[in-house]
């Protein structure tokens, strides 16, 4: 294989979304695997709707996930620049190349004419498409046209009767028909390039080897073959990645979860998970393996395992594997994820102490094997906070064992040992419950669940002893008062 070249080109009118990330992820993993140049670079010449902005929140998810480039925007290379607005000059040779040799004409074609051309065929039952109107202009109608303030823009003369292949790396031989596309616009009448046009001209100048992308672009590469041939440029080899769908095989959208990588980010997913779970969107390895370190991946990625088919999105699924990858996360690590969470939900202070922090490590370390994502923390973790609890009345356990006669004993014998105490630690705890256990005859679920009831209100959720030990005696006399005042 020839060094390889590949690129992931966003336009910038948005945050990354997933399917995005997908194909830049495929794309840095082919280069990394063939020791090839992984390309960046920025198609802005949707000027409504290209910003800056978007542009660095692109670049931040980029960088985020852990997806490095080798050239392009911020980086720098021998073929910048790297935003298309400021590559215009460089496409006005090729433009004036296609006019010479005939492969592009201006047209001068208003709106009201080329929507009455569209409505027509729509009439008569075919592929709404240009039908070359301005294809044979003498050079006084177009004089005309000027004179009357018409500005033209560029088409390419698309060749009739021509078979369009395209070997597609994913999904094999397919065929166009050049009589179903008709002349397509390359430069638009304010003299910016279409996408068509400037992503040719891009890629060619670039070196581009391979254009790994989304499927929804296989209808715009019988066009980018024309331009390529028309200019002698030689061809990248295409390879498209199937659409992602939604659960219920829907277009992806908010309701199957966020579209936004950075989203994820806030929510306290792992880069290293989320890398994981969309190299496994339409990419199949050999094996029943699932979760891959970077390094596995890139060994093994290969165009050859890559879908035709659809890639679902199970949102289920990528907390899963989210869990794996925060439960062997050290626990000084996943606190400072969490931390933000429960300051937004006012669990704890936006100034922390060392004292804080240490306690909030083995808070999290109590719920650490139960999360899936850091936004989860102040559900998982509210029972640590406050100084009283509500009963879950609904919950059958908690129902269960408050109708046993000893389950109030159990109570009232952990407020009163409370009350005494100024501070305990977790031997203490264990003493403590023991000692209420002989105290009033019971053990086991009559005991422990009593008193988890006391200080939680609930029938489940983290080590009863870390939960004991965090909230400490004044909080745990509060909380066991308020449970026996709801009885």
């Amino acid at each position: 294989m020839s060094k390889v070249r590949v690129r992931y080109a966003p336009s910038p009118t948005g945050p990354l979304h997933i399917g995005g990330a997908r194909s830049a992820l495929f794309n840095w993993l082919f280069a990394r695997r063939y020791g090839g140049t992984m390309l960046v670079r920025i198609e802005d010449t949707d000027l409504d709707r290209s910003s800056r902005e978007a542009e660095a929140l692109i670049l931040d998810s980029l960088r985020w996930l852990g997806i490095d480039w080798d050239e392009g925007i911020e980086v720098g290379g021998e073929h910048g620049p790297y935003r298309q607005q400021e590559r215009l000059s460089l496409y006005q040779p090729y433009i004036e190349k296609l006019l010479e040799s005939g492969h592009a004409y201006e047209c001068f074609c208003s709106e009201e004419e080329l929507e009455a051309e569209r409505q027509a065929l729509k009439a008569r039952g075919e592929l709404p498409r240009y039908l070359g109107k301005c294809r044979k202009l003498t050079a006084a109608e177009k004089e005309e046209f000027r004179a009357a303030g018409r500005k033209p823009v560029i088409r390419f003369r698309v060749p009739e009767g021509k078979k369009i292949v395209v070997d597609d790396l994913v999904r094999g031989r397919v065929e166009f028909d050049s009589d179903g596309i008709g002349d397509f616009i390359l430069v638009k009448s304010n003299g910016l390039p279409t996408y068509n046009f400037a992503v040719v001209l891009d890629d060619a100048l670039m070196e581009i080897t391979h254009v790994i992308r989304g499927e929804e672009h296989l209808s715009n590469t019988p066009r980018q073959i024309l331009i390529y041939e028309a200019l002698g440029f030689p061809l990248p080899q295409f390879a498209h990645v199937s659409l992602i769908l939604g659960e219920d095989r829907s277009k992806m959208s908010k309701r199957h979860g966020a579209t936004s990588v950075l989203q994820y980010r806030d929510d306290g997913y792992l880069p290293e998970a989320l890398i994981n779970f969309l190299a496994l969107l339409g990419w199949s390895p050999e094996g029943e393996q699932e979760i891959f370190s970077v390094e596995e991946l890139i060994q093994q990625f290969s165009l050859e395992r890559v879908s035709k088919s659809p890639a679902v999105f199970d949102l289920n699924k990528l907390r899963w594997m989210n869990a794996h990858y925060l439960k062997a996360l050290p626990v000084d690590e996943l606190s400072r994820l969490c931390l933000p969470h429960l300051q937004r939900a006012g669990l704890m202070a936006e100034e922390v102490t060392a004292a804080d922090l240490s306690w909030l490590e083995q808070a999290v370390a109590a719920v650490q094997e139960k999360m899936e994502y850091a936004a989860q923390a102040p559900e998982l973790m509210r029972v640590f906070f406050g100084d009283t609890v509500l009963l879950d009345k609904e919950d059958e356990e908690v129902k269960q064992i408050l109708s046993l006669e000893t389950s109030v004993q159990v109570i009232s014998a952990l407020q009163q040992r409370a009350e005494e105490m100024d501070s305990w630690d977790s031997a203490t705890v264990r003493r403590i419950l023991k000692e209420i256990g002989k105290e009033v005859g019971v053990k086991g679920k009559a005991l422990f669940m009593a008193a988890r009831i006391a200080v939680t209100g609930q029938s489940h959720g983290p080590d009863l002893n870390a939960v004991l030990t965090l909230i400490g005696p004044k909080h745990a006399a509060s909380r066991a008062k308020s449970v026996l005042e709801q009885l």
